[in-house]
């Protein structure tokens, strides 16, 4: 029995010390090398903070861009997608209502010019960027909300679009609240 105890009870304390120590000093270190320290990045507009660009927000006046829709509300304490497949009743009109609400915000936008991002939901659901098509169909609306110039809009998105890490990990994208928050800038 002493032969079984004894190097249990070595592996349960190498691992406290371990787990409980060590391992979490290096992924604080890896934290203090990522944006905002691991605090989160922030925006800030008007000298207060509006949000956090790395967690996807409600948009819902015409004035601003939309991002994806959230399965979770938008909820950041608790992330995750619907769970429902493609083939789905329930999902198939949560999506055509998107697309109707989409087109009656959006007119002379053609179903068939809606980013299928804008009527689905990320996988975690809140992912706060959108692709440069997804920014730019929006642009139209966004002009005429504000009685704006469509190409300062244009110009406005182009000056936000990310490329790829490394120019060839991920996809283009446009940070919605990024956007939004420089898009209250403009006059």
């Amino acid at each position: 029995m002493r032969q079984h105890i004894l190097p249990a009870l070595k592996i349960t304390l190498i691992s406290v010390i371990f787990f409980s120590g060590i391992y979490t000093l290096l992924i604080w270190l890896i934290a203090q090398a990522a944006p905002g320290k691991g605090e989160g990045v922030t925006v800030i507009a008007g000298g207060k903070v509006v949000g956090y660009a790395l967690i996807g927000q409600s948009f819902t006046q015409d004035k601003y861009f939309c991002g994806r829709p959230s399965a979770v509300g938008y909820n950041a304490a608790g992330s995750g997608g619907s769970n429902k497949g493609p083939g789905n009743p329930d999902y198939l009109k949560d999506v055509q209502s998107r697309i109707d609400t989409f087109l009656v915000h959006n007119p002379g936008i053609k179903k068939e010019e809606i980013p299928s991002e804008l009527v689905t939901s990320s996988g975690s659901g809140q992912d706060p960027d959108l692709s440069p098509k997804g920014a730019y169909v929006q642009v139209p609306r966004i002009a005429k909300a504000r009685n704006i110039d469509e190409a300062r809009v244009k110009e406005l998105v182009g000056n936000h679009i990310e490329k790829p890490l490394l120019g060839l990990l991920g996809t283009e994208k446009v940070n919605v609240l990024k956007l939004n928050a420089d898009l209250d800038k403009l006059k």
